[in-house]
């Protein structure tokens, strides 16, 4: 089976090198899909200068939405399996190893790995300690570096063209399609997007954006609530974090 990794960027330039660096240690990984979303630091250019270009594409795209953005690297990818990977987030050893032995499973559908957001920032730690409890609530993050089956993400249309909680909606409908594992693997977030952000405002605006996508709050409107609390309500693209 093919792995075909697929990455959204925008303005990732701390980050994305570390990233795939550490995919580039990954025996297993086959393809790397760089989607770029109209970035304005180095991001391409630390991109295009990889070591690992032979195995690295990059996709330019008109716009900062992540939704959009991973949906548009499958357009590119030809493996048998996506691997939806943050461009703040870098697997360990393993990683790729261990989601080629369960994809050979016709009921698994995807799954997604453990969570640690590096650093001793509080938001970091608190995050780091959450994520394990939402799966019990079937509350899966992005940022636990999602793999689905190719022709399980094509039958039910892929990623929605949504900004934010993407990846909530479409292991919702992952799930109703077989059985989605979790991988007893760490992936390490970056702790990059919590540098000067307010502890508390930060927690409830995830909790409020969190309670109103399960009630049927429309998208567009969850969208325009998150970047008030986010403090980019006069920012015309939406950075692809959290």
């Amino acid at each position: 089976m093919q792995l075909s990794v697929i990455i959204p960027t925008f303005n990732e330039e701390l980050t994305i090198k570390k990233t795939l660096d550490a995919l580039s240690r990954l025996v297993n990984v086959d393809e790397i899909i760089v989607v770029d979303g109209g970035s304005t630091d180095a991001t391409v250019e630390i991109v295009q200068n990889h070591e690992q270009l032979k195995k690295l594409h990059l996709v330019k795209f008109p716009e900062a939405n992540r939704g959009k953005q991973f949906h548009e690297g499958t357009r590119y990818a030809l493996g048998d399996i996506y691997w939806f990977l943050p461009a703040d987030t870098r697997p360990m050893q393993g990683c790729g190893k261990q989601i080629k032995q369960y994809m050979r499973y016709d009921e698994v559908v995807g799954g997604n790995f453990e969570v640690n957001f590096e650093g001793d920032n509080r938001l970091a730690k608190f995050f780091t300690r959450l994520y394990p409890n939402l799966r019990s609530l079937n509350l899966v993050s992005g940022d636990s570096a999602i793999f689905v089956r190719s022709a399980t993400y094509k039958k039910i249309g892929g990623f929605k063209p949504l900004m934010i909680l993407e990846d909530i909606d479409l292991k919702r409908r992952l799930s109703k399609q077989g059985r989605f594992v979790h991988i007893n693997l760490t992936v390490t977030v970056s702790s990059q997007r919590f540098k000067n952000r307010s502890f508390f405002k930060t927690i409830f605006g995830w909790a409020v954006l969190q309670s109103l996508y399960w009630v049927g709050v429309p998208p567009r409107l969850l969208t325009k609530i998150y970047k008030r609390f986010d403090g980019r309500e006069n920012n015309p693209q939406l950075k692809t974090d959290r």
